[in-house]
């Protein structure tokens, strides 16, 4: 059991172009920090290169409500750097992770809260249910986090949790692996730790669009799959096995097909052109995979930051300064 009196908790709520959910959120966090007792909430928001006025909101926040923190970044860097950015922010014991689309409920933190007190260095919120998501969303959704717990992280949520508790220990372990690309939430996991569930239902989104286009859940995939398995490393190397042989077989049977005078049909311009649009095929496509390794290592060893952050703001103050 973690017994610690006011205890600080941060909250780090990422958001991008959110404006018509923000204030909604506001009144409902400020509500959840206000009533919960032995605990400190200070509230880290992450303006991921917003455009549409949800800059101004928060910052009216901040100067109403000392313990709230707005870390605007210098353009959008995608939400798990947003993530990262926030966390290297966090001074309490733990930090709750979440969105600013309400779809997280935040009166579910102090049942976060409670469940890491009783020891536990990580407390995934997963979905029981996610009632107003369309079919492909829930369908994408399945499929990421199936094929993550296949390839290379066993212990993933299998419906999936991007809202979730870490403790100081795990924040400061994230924190030491300035990773680009890869999937912080997938980070946290594969670190291990002691990890707990709790179920809860996902709310519909209360207003606007998501901002998890086709092209960025790809992306997310990619370097999942990439920073966290050599799955498809070991496919490459079985499929050019399985080709070879194949081909042995093949040149086996026209080797004994020719002494015994049999004739051979189906190897003329069509079997010719279809072995060889499936070879460059099956080359290409392995040299594509090896090139999103070899892009990913590549782009580590540069040393570019993940995040610039363009100012912070603060109570009283602003403090402007560059991190990553």
């Amino acid at each position: 059991m973690v017994e610690r009196l006011n205890m600080l908790v941060n909250v780090v709520v990422c958001f991008l172009n959110e404006k018509e959910n923000l204030l909604i959120l506001r009144n409902r966090l400020t509500s959840v920090t206000r009533n919960s007792t032995g605990c400190r909430f200070e509230i880290i928001l992450v303006d991921d290169g917003s455009t549409d006025g949800s800059t101004d909101l928060i910052k009216e926040w901040v100067s109403l409500e000392n313990n709230v923190t707005l870390i605007r970044l210098s353009r959008n860097f995608g939400s798990h750097a947003a993530v990262v950015a926030g966390l290297q922010y966090c001074k309490g014991d733990c930090a709750v992770i979440m969105a600013a689309d309400l779809q997280d409920p935040p009166e579910t933190i102090p049942e976060l809260v409670e469940e890491f007190k009783k020891g536990n260095d990580v407390v995934w919120a997963c979905r029981s249910h996610r009632p107003g998501e369309s079919l492909y969303t829930k369908l994408s959704s399945t499929i990421y986090y199936q094929t993550m717990k296949r390839m290379g992280l066993p212990n993933m949520p299998p419906k999936g949790a991007d809202f979730l508790l870490i403790g100081r220990k795990v924040i400061d372990a994230v924190n030491k692996h300035p990773e680009k690309h890869t999937s912080v939430l997938a980070m946290i996991l594969w670190m291990g730790f002691k990890q707990s569930m709790i179920y809860y239902v996902k709310q519909a989104r209360h207003a606007g669009a998501s901002k998890w286009t086709f092209s960025k859940k790809i992306k997310l995939f990619i370097d999942s799959v990439v920073s966290f398995s050599y799955v498809p490393i070991r496919l490459m190397s079985a499929f050019g096995l399985l080709l070879a042989f194949a081909g042995f077989l093949y040149a086996m049977f026209v080797f004994v097909s020719r002494l015994a005078g049999w004739v051979i049909t189906g190897t003329g311009f069509a079997a010719t052109m279809t072995v060889l649009l499936v070879g460059q095929g099956s080359i290409l496509l392995m040299l594509g995979i090896l090139g999103e390794y070899l892009w990913r290592a590549f782009d580590e060893s540069r040393g570019r930051p993940r995040f610039i952050v363009d100012e912070v703001v603060r109570h009283g103050s602003l403090d402007s300064r560059d991190r990553g």
